[in-house]
């Protein structure tokens, strides 16, 4: 799932219950093994994007999907807030036909109570590209210092929190 910077996004993921892995990386663009700086430049066509291994006995794909529709803005096209550029964009990547029945489904669900269209598109297959080790849990280490992090997460966690309450892991 992409839905702008991907610190941001993996910090939510990480606190909702049935979701066993949240890994940040790059998918959807051209050439093997993006860096963070590459992907950045908006030359490659990868977006910033987390890669997220849930338990479907816990947590339904449906959810999880609702989940990042209410915690991003699907309206932007090509932005999340101050980050601007296709690397930013709001973008699903299914596995197979299934998923992308869900996603169809799921951005349904998402423009029926909003005025603007939403923008997510339906990408893929596409290659996965781990990023770099130190965007790995970064709201977790270096981004509790970070003042674009600071500015950015506790809004979308506080959101998270009120809307899904009941998704939460237990403390």
């Amino acid at each position: 799932m992409a839905g702008g910077c991907f610190w941001c996004t993996e910090a939510v993921f990480q606190d909702i219950a049935g979701v066993r892995a949240v890994e940040s990386g790059y998918i959807g663009g051209s050439g093997a093994n993006p860096t963070y700086k590459q992907v950045c430049s908006g030359t490659t066509g990868h977006a910033e994007a987390i890669r997220v291994t849930f338990d479907p006995a816990v947590l339904s794909l449906a959810d999880l999907l609702d989940i990042h529709f209410a915690t991003h803005d699907p309206t932007q096209l090509n932005r999340q807030g101050n980050d601007v550029g296709t690397q930013y964009r709001s973008a699903l990547f299914p596995l197979d036909d299934a998923q992308r029945s869900e996603m169809e489904a799921a951005i349904v669900r998402a423009g029926a109570d909003r005025t603007a269209p939403i923008v997510t598109t339906i990408e893929g297959p596409a290659v996965w590209y781990p990023a770099e080790d130190y965007h790995q849990e970064y709201w977790n280490g270096e981004g509790q210092r970070n003042p674009y992090c600071l500015a950015v997460i506790p809004p979308k966690l506080a959101k998270l929190r009120k809307s899904f309450a009941n998704r939460l892991k237990a403390d």
